[in-house]
């Protein structure tokens, strides 16, 4: 995964970072954590605390760095169930139990640790002399609500945990105390960490749950701000840092390259510039994904690699239906040149989506992109505001790198007031408007540029027409009245296209 990190301190002054053992997360956090310090890692049950604590162990003992999960919530069974259900092999990883067999009291109904027999002060002597007998440079205490509940009252748990972290520093270990929230109102750990990682999982209403990661404190480091989502799957956590447009600069040379359709090129002032991102919209069924097709297609004729992310339709519809217009994806994308990614809504989240086109850029050298559509891309989003921020900072990441981007935006209505979901047209630099009107008792297809930011495109309405020949572009149609307001009136006398045998409805 390519991540940028914000910039991190310079000069001889420049504290050393650690790895969290999470791409991502170490991409969040400018570089990694600083080393020797105490960090609070909190999350509801299943948000990944457990996972995220053995992956900083793990990457800890790849470096030859010595490692110990204290545990007081889980077996060491259950968290080498754990790890094995990530692949991964704990090794000569340190595990400590604090609730052992000899530690269970039978006849105790609501503890598992026997009020008589472990008090918080031997359970915090036990921790002390295991890190002494193991010597670790990571630790993970799992976890605090157990600590809480011996403790029994807040001042007597702020002391017990500014003893371990005064004990852990002078024993130069970087520490994470995992929380599972039980206690939402304290703000004790807050205060003692050195840093605080804050882990989210949100339940929808149908779909895959989300999850997303916030960093709500961190002493001395710079890091991105605000939420960030992240996937907890076979092999562990994978965070994707919030795009920031502004850390992606690059440099290219701006061009116009054809549309593979004369008439299209024509339309829009000589055809797509690079580094700039056309809008295509018009209502359901009109030709708004052959447009983009033709215009990916040309892109892959001249040796562009290029990748098409599919949110409504079947790969296989989409194969035979652009075979059927003359336009074969098959060649393409069995060499490799072209990626195609069907897209499901409910179980991408945008950010995992923003990561996916930047590894297509970055790690496969991807230069034309076609998304198709954002009125699916917009069900993946909590609101039409947060849509709105989403694409104002990937279109200006594609745009900085020179990509070619090809936007499909769906528009409810065939007659009448014609709707969107979500109005994105300001946010691009080409628009092209696609509408339906009559003519002589058949429905046919207008198309228009309504707005170009990179040449002087026409402003002319042409017929479209859409066969087994491909796209084709019309003579301006002189006498046409209506076409934006959604009910189009043809009074003039240009001729109109003799469809094809074959050609698309």
């Amino acid at each position: 995964m390519i991540s940028s990190p914000p910039t991190p301190a310079t000069g001889s002054g420049a504290a050393p970072r650690i790895s969290t053992g999470i791409d991502g997360l170490d991409d969040i956090l400018g570089g990694g954590l600083t080393p020797q310090r105490v960090y609070l890692v909190e999350g509801s049950p299943g948000a990944g605390k457990t996972t995220l604590g053995l992956q900083f162990l793990l990457d800890g003992m790849r470096k030859g760095e010595q490692g110990l999960y204290i545990t007081l919530s889980e077996t060491a069974d259950e968290l080498r169930a754990v790890a094995a259900s990530h692949g991964w092999r704990l090794g000569e990883l340190a595990l400590f139990e604090l609730a052992g067999d000899t530690d269970l009291d039978i006849d105790a109904q609501q503890s598992v640790f026997h009020p008589s027999e472990v008090e918080l002060g031997e359970t915090t002597r036990n921790v002390m002399n295991q890190v002494d007998l193991v010597k670790p440079v990571r630790v993970v205490f799992d976890s605090l609500s157990e600590l809480r509940l011996l403790a029994q009252n807040p001042l007597r748990y702020r002391r017990q945990i500014l003893a371990l972290k005064q004990f852990f520093a002078a024993r130069a270990c970087t520490v994470l105390l995992l929380d599972d929230k039980t206690s939402q109102s304290d703000q004790h750990l807050h205060s003692l960490a050195h840093g605080v990682i804050s882990l989210e999982q949100i339940a929808k209403e149908f779909g895959k749950e989300r999850r997303r990661v916030n960093i709500i404190k961190m002493r001395g480091i710079r890091f991105r701000g605000g939420y960030h989502d992240y996937t907890l799957d076979t092999g562990g956590i994978t965070m994707f840092p919030r795009l920031v447009a502004a850390e992606h600069s690059g440099e290219f040379a701006a061009a116009v390259r054809s549309t593979g359709s004369p008439g299209l090129d024509s339309l829009l002032g000589g055809g797509l510039v690079r580094g700039t991102n056309t809008l295509i919209v018009g209502p359901s069924g009109i030709g708004k994904t052959t447009l983009s097709t033709r215009c990916m297609l040309s892109a892959l004729e001249r040796g562009e690699k290029s990748a098409f992310y599919l949110f409504d339709e079947g790969l296989d519809t989409f194969f035979a239906r652009s075979a059927s217009l003359g336009m074969e994806l098959r060649p393409f994308a069995d060499s490799g040149q072209l990626t195609i990614h069907h897209i499901d809504p409910a179980e991408l989240s945008p950010g995992e989506f923003a990561q996916m086109l930047r590894d297509a850029v970055e790690l496969r050298g991807v230069s034309f992109i076609a998304i198709d559509s954002l009125n699916a891309y917009l069900q993946a989003m909590p609101g039409e505001h947060f849509l709105t921020l989403q694409m104002h900072e990937l279109l200006s990441y594609l745009n900085q790198k020179g990509v070619t981007t090809v936007l499909v935006l769906g528009q409810h209505g065939l007659v009448g007031e014609v709707r969107t979901d979500v109005d994105l047209s300001y946010l691009s630099d080409s628009t092209v408007l696609l509408r339906f009107f009559e003519s002589s008792g058949r429905l046919r297809r207008a198309v228009t540029v309504i707005k170009s930011r990179t040449a002087n495109h026409a402003l002319t309405i042409h017929e479209l027409l859409l066969g087994s020949d491909g796209i084709r572009i019309g003579e301006p149609l002189i006498g046409f009245d209506g076409v934006l307001t959604g009910l189009p009136s043809y009074r003039g006398s240009t001729p109109m296209m003799v469809p094809t045998p074959h050609a698309a409805d």
